[in-house]
């Protein structure tokens, strides 16, 4: 069986060095998981007391991971950073401390499940700056504010916006400066203070390292950078953290030298994807591995191999093939055999992808 190795201290470092990062920039950050989806051994294995002791809380947008983090430490602070189902505002309530939200309907609902439970909901009101996702217009976010403020158990902490998910639109200053802005006209407006302003993801990272941020930016929800080691604003290293943190390894279950170039007739019905080929190549042959994983498990485009040699051949639901060119080192040896691991390194959806299928392992040193 294929296997995804996670490399949990490097983890728990890049966790720390974040919270040392912010903490010297007086920032606050939310921890953001949904990379694992709620897998109660990653959480317990990583998230441990000294890990999470200077974060303000750990956040998911599945309920079910949010339920387990609740189960492996009851007291961990929790942020449900989507805007809420208003079918499951009773769950939110109960597992969630803290949830983003952008509907006056589902806050209303939220306000009556938490009073039902007898406790004191916060919410942090999202706003749309040009992301064209979740968050209220900006031409009525006085009047959603004036609304949400005179509900009982809903205590609003903060505004936020979410910039680069969909569309790429950058969190430049300008963009930052204007939720920040209307963070200072809200408290002027209503005598209310929001205590966070939370424009900041990983993506945002390097405008802090900067000094091109504003300075009311004081809420950052980052998982990428603390779990890879990067900013997803140029893909490259942010400060000094481990990018080598996760390895997917496949096992060679064939090993044969055959065509380049299909034969038969071509037709619509195949399941995979394949790579090009030149038809005149019809005499031409090379060493191709099959590898047990496939569409099922990840995207192709997702993992990349460590072995530069190697060059895509196909992928279908369950095997992916590889060219390995004449199968020989730099000193003339068999580089491969049946039944060796070959070595990937994968992004962010390749880990989400393949932490969530059945068919590979998960390894953690």
């Amino acid at each position: 069986m294929a296997e995804l190795v996670i490399n949990t201290k490097k983890i728990q470092n890049n966790i720390k060095a974040l919270s040392a990062y912010f903490d010297s920039h007086n920032i606050e950050w939310s921890l953001v998981t949904k990379v694992f989806s709620g897998d109660k051994e990653f959480l317990k294995k990583v998230l441990t007391d000294d890990v999470i002791e200077n974060i303000n809380s750990i956040g998911d947008s599945r309920l079910t991971s949010l339920k387990n983090l609740k189960e492996v430490n009851p007291n961990m602070r929790t942020i449900y950073i989507k805007p809420p189902a208003k079918v499951y505002v009773n769950d939110i309530v109960k597992y969630a401390d803290i949830s983003l939200n952008s509907s006056y309907s589902t806050i209303r609902a939220l306000n009556e499940a938490a009073k039902k439970n007898g406790i004191i909901h916060q919410i942090i009101i999202m706003v749309e700056l040009g992301e064209l996702r979740e968050g209220v217009k900006r031409t009525e976010l006085m009047g959603f504010y004036e609304k949400v403020f005179k509900l009982s158990n809903i205590d609003v902490i903060g505004i936020g916006s979410n910039l680069g998910c969909m569309y790429g639109v950058e969190p430049n200053y300008d963009k930052l400066l204007q939720l920040s802005l209307y963070e200072e006209l809200i408290s002027a407006r209503f005598n209310r203070d929001l205590k966070y302003v939370s424009g900041g993801t990983s993506i945002t990272l390097p405008l802090v390292e900067n000094n091109t941020i504003p300075k009311d930016i004081n809420h950052f929800r980052v998982g990428e950078a603390a779990f890879f080691g990067i900013s997803p604003m140029d893909n490259e290293q942010f400060m000094d953290l481990a990018t080598d943190t996760f390895e997917f390894r496949a096992n060679i279950i064939e090993l044969e030298e055959k065509k380049i170039v299909p034969e038969g007739v071509i037709s619509d019905g195949n399941v995979g994807h394949t790579a090009d080929y030149n038809e005149d190549d019809t005499s031409e042959t090379s060493i191709k591995a099959i590898l047990d994983f496939g569409l099922l498990d990840v995207e192709k485009d997702d993992i990349e191999p460590m072995d530069e040699d190697l060059k895509f051949v196909g992928i279908t639901s369950d095997m992916f093939v590889v060219d390995i060119s004449n199968n020989k080192t730099k000193e003339g040896k068999k580089k491969y055999s049946i039944g060796d691991k070959i070595k990937f390194k994968p992004n962010y959806m390749a880990v989400a992808r393949l932490l969530n299928s059945k068919f590979i392992e998960k390894k953690f040193i």
